[in-house]
């Protein structure tokens, strides 16, 4: 259980919300400086004019700065349903010094919550790991933004030990749960025990299951990418633990370098090729990149399906 008082959890919460803002309105400038048109950046009020609507909600002044026809949107207008899921077990703690795939997809997460409460999107969240531990309706309030930014806080301070995945169980349970079309945004090292080729099948039948009821998919696929795809670690005796099983061993990585390279790239591409299969969007997310390529990615999505 968190330690923390109720003064130091509104501080982070405070933290957590700033660094959302912060990463959305970098992210807007750079759109607004660079020569990427591929949407609207003026999320926060307004939507494009539909041939053939009321011309009362026009925003003329908009109209004589950008040469194009907005309408001016109000609160209870929602564009989109979203629904983060988070992947919480154990290998997510990786690494344990600097920022952990965890964290960075709490930070990405909450940044795409900030983005969603600007557009009007309603957005819900799902922490999960061998099963689902915490599920939220989908709304577009910010009450609403602020309770999921503690349940992000708390798997923050709370990161689990020795826990495994189960992603196949928990989306086939999600594709019960949500009867509105919606984009469903996974965020998940998409590594699970024993992962084999019955396995896989397993994995992309639930994806499937989630097309199949109409919703779209985004899968970020969090890796250290220094770390665990290129194996880059000093060439000496390292001893290495399973996050999610406890399991050890010692090994020298030039020894088994190739070797786990291939292994990794292959599992990576036989995603890749069963993601195109089924039309699911699959984006290599570096802990070490930073968080616009995850704003880009679901902005480029969210314009194909409104």
């Amino acid at each position: 259980m968190s330690s923390l008082t109720n003064d130091q959890q509104i501080r982070q919460l405070a933290n957590l919300e700033l660094l959302a803002r912060q990463v959305v309105e970098g992210f807007v400038t750079g759109l607004h400086q660079s020569p990427f048109h591929g949407f609207s950046v003026e999320f926060a009020e307004h939507r494009l004019y539909n041939n053939g609507e009321s011309v009362k909600n026009i925003d003329w002044k908009l109209l004589a700065r950008t040469d194009k026809l907005f309408v001016k949107q109000f609160e209870e207008e929602t564009n989109l349903r979203c629904f983060l899921l988070l992947d919480t077990s154990s290998s997510m703690n990786f690494p344990e010094k600097g920022t952990s795939k965890l964290e960075f997809s709490i930070y990405a997460a909450a940044s795409l919550m900030y983005l969603f409460k600007k557009q009007r999107d309603a957005f819900g969240l799902c922490l999960f790991s061998d099963k689902i531990d915490w599920i939220s309706a989908a709304k577009s309030t910010g009450s609403h933004l602020f309770y999921l930014y503690a349940q992000l806080e708390k798997a923050y301070n709370e990161p689990k030990a020795n826990t495994t995945t189960d992603i196949t169980g928990v989306l086939h349970h999600i594709a019960q749960e949500i009867h509105q079309r919606s984009m469903v945004i996974i965020f998940s090292d998409m590594l699970e025990n024993g992962m084999n080729d019955e396995k896989l099948q397993s994995l992309f039948a639930a994806i499937q299951h989630l097309k199949y009821n109409k919703h779209e998919v985004v899968i970020f696929n969090v890796t250290d990418k220094q770390k665990e795809l290129d194996f880059n670690f000093d060439n000496r005796p390292h001893h290495f633990i399973d996050m999610e099983s406890g399991e050890n061993i010692k090994v020298h990585p030039g020894k088994i370098r190739d070797a786990y390279r291939e292994s990794i790239l292959h599992y990576r591409h036989q995603i890749e090729l069963k993601c195109a299969q089924y039309k699911i969007d699959i984006v290599d997310a570096n802990i070490n990149e930073g968080y616009h390529q995850i704003l880009k990615q679901y902005l480029v999505k969210r314009n194909k399906m409104i």
